[in-house]
Order: C-alpha cells, then structure tokens, then sequence
C-alpha cells in the first residue's frame, strides 16, 4: 500500500481514507504518524494503534515486526495508526524512559478518538512498545490488547494495572533479548489469563517466523473483532 510521503502535513480532522502520512501533535512536538485502511470487504468499527520497539535501541514504526503486526490487524479488518515516539525519525523531543512515552500514545489515541469516536480502541506493540501500550491500557480503555515480546524482567511490570479487555501475548521461546521464561511466569502470576501463543525456535525479531506471526495473531483475534463497518 502506497503512503503519503508528507511527514510535516497538520493532523486531518478526519480519520483518512486511504493510507496517509502526517505530523500529528504530541506533547513533546510534532509525532510522525502513518495510517491505513482495510479492505471495505472486510473492514470492522475498530481502529488499531501499534507502538515499536525501543527508541534507543534503533526501535521505530517500520520495524518488520511491527509493520507485520500492521498487516495482520489491516488484513482482519481493523484501520491502523502507527507513529514514531518521541525522538524517533521526524518525531520531536527526547526519549523519557517511557513515561513520556506512554503519554505520546495517549496523544494519538485521543486524536483516534476524536475521528472515530464510535470505533473500538485497539493497543498493539512489540517489545518496549507492549510494554507502553499495557501500561497505558486500562488509563485508555483499551478495547483489546496485543503484546508482541513483552519485556518482563527488563521494564517495571509489577506496578501496571491489568486490564480486563481480550488480550493476546506472543512469545518467542528462543528470545535472545527477552528471556522467555521471565515471561511466561510473570504471565502465571496475573490475575487474568491473557491468550499466550508460545513460538518454539522463534526469536526476539522473528527471524524467518514473520508469516507465522502474521498467523497466529490473525488467528487468535478472530473471535474478538468488533462488527463490520458496511453490516
């Protein structure tokens, strides 16, 4: 899908309808934003906002997995939002450790809301952006959750508030960067049961296991999409 390629055009008062490319305002400046569309065939009453991996380790919104995540959620129906955090590509301002962070998402989910107030909210991110995108998800009521990696035993998990709204994990069992098994307990010690896909000989990037990705979270939201758009 071809993407309007002007980062320094204003925020729309609409939500696009074909894929677009803007400078959306965030507390720190300018965000560098991208959105998408599904299909009309196949298009649902939700919108997915999508958050990358970590900014200082050369995290940003054309990561693969990430732009994987995209499709998968772009091709089951929902419209997408991916932007670069503070610092990042054309983003303005500087990494805070992510509490500004999570206060950039904030920024684009209330611009989500303002140009689909009657859509569903999704959260999705990969690495230190589910670690954003949870954080922030009971304070934004998120609709449904996905956390691609979610880095348990690196970042502060102890003090987040669960939400209760459908949520999806996909680990990767031969994650190099985030150890596995940190997770998959921490997974065991909350008070709900999120849906966990494990992905045996996976690693931290899905290195040759991206269509596999695509699958499982294709497969695992299918239950959970919101009514379609056109019904």
């Amino acid at each position: 899908m071809v993407v309007m390629s002007d980062h320094n055009s204003p925020a729309p008062e609409r939500f696009p309808a074909e894929a677009a490319s803007f400078a959306l305002a965030g507390p720190a400046g300018k965000l560098e934003t991208i959105t998408e569309v599904s299909e009309t065939e196949v298009a649902r009453k939700g919108v997915a906002v999508i958050c990358h991996p970590h900014p200082l380790q050369g995290g940003t919104m054309h990561n693969k997995v990430v732009t994987m995540l995209e499709r998968s959620l772009r091709e089951s129906g929902l419209d997408t939002v991916r932007f670069n955090f503070r610092g990042v590509g054309e983003s303005e301002g500087q990494f805070d450790d992510g509490r500004g962070e999570g206060e950039d998402l904030a920024a684009v989910v209330a611009w989500v809301r303002r140009t689909r107030p009657h859509d569903q909210l999704w959260l999705a991110g990969f690495s230190f952006g589910s670690y954003v995108t949870l954080n922030e998800a009971v304070r934004l009521r998120a609709d449904a959750l996905i956390s691609i990696a979610p880095p348990a035993g690196r970042w502060d998990f102890e003090s987040i508030r669960i939400p209760a709204c459908p949520w999806l994990i996909v680990q990767g069992e031969a994650d190099e960067v985030v150890d596995p098994e940190a997770v998959f307990a921490w997974i065991d010690s909350l008070p709900v049961e999120p849906t966990l896909v494990r992905m045996a000989d996976t690693s931290h990037f899905f290195h040759r296991r991206l269509m596999d990705l695509r699958g499982a979270v294709k497969h695992a939201i299918l239950d959970w999409l919101p009514p379609q758009r056109n019904a």
